[in-house]
């Protein structure tokens, strides 16, 4: 009888006990703000829990600044037609993002586009 109490005591508490949503925070971006970038990939890094792609970006200054954007998880990539190889190293990409509070080079990917201005994926 002390076993079930105790299991339900801990279920109970388990229950009215906010879920950890501190990982799907999106606090560390700007969403009020979007930036749009034209660069280079460096890298498409398919992984879990988030996607990232490194972009290299030539700023105002003719200085290459890498942008290190956020995707969503894998699995969700996928089924909006992204694949682990969409993106190669060399690829120019435009990238629309919410970029970061801290004013870092890096933000939270909106949509992607090719150089001839197709979508890449889907953003839906």
């Amino acid at each position: 009888m002390k076993k079930l109490l105790a299991v339900t005591a801990i279920l109970g508490l388990t229950a009215i006990t906010p879920t950890a949503s501190a990982h799907h925070s999106n606090a560390m971006f700007d969403m009020s703000r979007e930036v749009n970038m034209r660069g280079v990939v460096r890298e498409f890094q398919w992984t879990n829990p988030h996607a990232y792609i490194q972009l290299v970006v030539t700023d105002e200054n003719g200085e290459e600044v890498e942008w290190s954007m956020e995707m969503g998880a894998p699995m969700y990539l996928y089924a909006r037609g992204w694949r682990p190889r969409t993106l190669r190293p060399g690829t120019e990409i435009q990238v629309r993002a919410n970029p970061l509070r801290s004013g870092d080079p890096g933000g939270v990917v909106v949509d992607v586009v090719d150089a001839e201005g197709n979508e890449i994926g889907t953003n839906q």
